[in-house]
């Protein structure tokens, strides 16, 4: 597998853990160009939990880690946006 593939495989395998509800993983998509639209990354995630408690055994969880550990030198920044 090419890097881009591996870490598709990698992030998908999130959905694994069982504190997920929900996993979402894509790409930009290809519209218009539009001053609002921001299209600067490469891989979106988006996992829904049901709780502070849920999010707290995600980030814990050993499939989590793994896969910070294995593609954490494919990104060179991470954004995260934590919603309720």
């Amino acid at each position: 597998l090419d890097e881009r593939a591996l870490f598709e495989e990698e992030v998908r395998s999130l959905e694994k853990i069982p504190s997920v509800d929900r996993l979402y993983v894509g790409s930009p998509a290809h519209t218009p160009k539009r001053p609002v639209i921001e299209d600067s990354y490469d891989f979106c995630l988006t996992v829904v939990l049901e709780d502070l408690n849920a999010h707290d055994a995600y980030q814990q969880d050993p499939l989590h880690l793994e896969f910070i550990r294995k593609c954490s030198h494919m990104w060179e920044r991470v954004r995260i946006f934590d919603a309720e």
